[in-house]
């Protein structure tokens, strides 16, 4: 009878075996909305694909996820690509995803729109972290292809304009796979380039599509831009191109030949500012000569000037005068000083301390002798007392007790024994008397 009943595991691995066997389930392409999505720490993610209708539990699994471009959530409406078969534990079927894409939305910008609110959020886009860029750099430095025309535009615009700076490239690869890695390396040795120290760096490469600019809206290397110490000009694609690496840059530029632009200044400016400062200068050593010229024209006819010998004999005069005035007014302080000293030693002999230490002398005195007297009265009363107490504490102690033919019995322990419950026969006591102590062994006990 019961070979007519199947386990309950080899129902599901029966019905697993007719899912794996179909072969319309093993390429299936579904459309649906995400809900219940979990990433678990191994990089597994598990959701569950709905509808207005039904729903079907999904897993994607790290090796299919980890190329992905966008990071799945809650709500979100997807095209799914995978085989459909049964989880023999649950018993539940679901879908085994290998492909994923947002529906409606390309994932390249559902993926930056993501690291865009992402890295704002984090504050890298923040002005507070903008680096200044030198206004006279001695070198720069350029991140790029070296075979593009980026390069051939930054290159001609800061020789034209700045020819005295000197243009360092640093290779990097600006498109397809690795490039991203290849832009972080080049800003990490532009920053510990030693000789010569970068004042700026020129980061991008020519237009192009999304998928061509998309190095520049990696992760890596928008952190790499913000952790850099050279200040960053961004120059990427065309001017209606906005990469991240626009936003993170210290200053971002239209295009590579704005960023050149940007990094170096013109050398005819420099020489026009140059002149303007030039004659500005020599204007004011000018009117500063001719101030100077009228300020010693005005000291030569000064009175002073011409005639030293009289000035010099009035300030003479003069010091004659004030020494004079010093004098009677060093004498009138030298009288009121002395009257005040004499005003005080009379005030000091009034209130000189001897009297007051005879006086405390006689107190002391004084009060030595009450204190011995009070002393001996208190030494007696006190040796009464103690006579007292004496008698008492011998009239009650328990030797006397023990003169008129009493005695007190201790245990082994020590305890003083005072009922026949205390002890047992052969237990060894201590019998105290008055005039010693013996050792004893109870034969036997008697209660009254």
């Amino acid at each position: 009878m019961d070979s007519k009943y199947l386990s309950v595991y080899a129902l599901t691995k029966y019905i697993k075996r007719k899912f794996d066997a179909d072969p319309h389930l093993h390429q299936v392409m579904v459309k649906g909305e995400i809900s219940n999505f979990k990433q678990h720490s191994s990089g597994h993610m598990y959701f569950t694909l709905k509808d207005e209708k039904a729903r079907i539990l999904a897993v994607m699994f790290a090796r299919q996820n980890q190329q992905m471009k966008f990071q799945p959530e809650n709500g979100m409406k997807v095209l799914v690509k995978g085989s459909i078969t049964v989880y023999e534990s649950s018993g539940q079927y679901q879908m085994y995803v290998q492909e994923m894409q947002p529906d409606g939305v390309g994932d390249l910008y559902l993926a930056y729109e993501q690291l865009k609110a992402k890295l704002e959020e984090e504050g890298l886009f923040a002005d507070t972290h903008k680096k200044q860029i030198p206004k006279y750099p001695r070198a720069i430095g350029v991140i790029t292809s070296p075979t593009g025309a980026a390069i051939r535009d930054i290159l001609t615009t800061i020789k034209r304009r700045y020819p005295i700076a000197k243009v360092v490239i640093f290779p990097a690869l600006v498109q397809g796979e690795g490039a991203g890695r290849s832009i972080v390396r080049a800003i990490q040795m532009a920053n510990e380039l030693e000789q010569p120290n970068m004042d700026v760096l020129i980061v991008g490469r020519g237009g192009g599509s999304i998928e061509e600019l998309w190095a520049f809206n990696e992760e890596i290397v928008a952190r790499a831009i913000y952790q850099s110490n050279v200040p960053i000009i961004s120059a990427v694609g065309h001017e209606t191109d906005f990469t991240i690496a626009d936003f993170v840059a210290d200053l971002r530029a239209p295009t590579p030949t704005g960023a050149a632009e940007l990094a170096a200044p013109h050398v005819e400016d420099l020489m026009e500012r140059l002149i303007n400062k030039q004659s500005r200068l020599i204007r004011a050593m000018k009117e500063k000569y001719e101030l100077q010229k009228v300020r010693l024209n005005r000291i030569q006819r000064s009175y002073a000037f011409r005639y030293p010998k009289v000035l010099y004999d009035q300030k003479l005069e003069q010091l004659d005068k004030q020494t004079e005035q010093l004098s009677r007014l060093m004498l009138r302080i030298y009288e009121w000083k002395m009257n005040e000293q004499e005003v005080v030693t009379k005030q000091l002999k009034k209130n000189h301390p001897q009297q007051y230490i005879e006086k405390a002398r006689t107190d002391l005195e004084h009060l030595q002798k009450n204190l011995i007297r009070n002393t001996d009265l208190i030494t007696k009363a006190k040796k009464q007392a103690f006579g007292s107490l004496i008698g008492k504490m011998d009239a009650l102690s328990p030797l006397k007790i023990l003169e008129r033919g009493y005695s007190v019995a201790y245990d082994e322990n020590g305890n003083l024994l005072s009922n026949v419950q205390q002890i047992k026969p052969k237990d060894q006591v201590e019998i105290h008397f008055s005039d010693g102590k013996v050792q004893a062994e109870i034969i036997s006990i008697k209660e009254r």
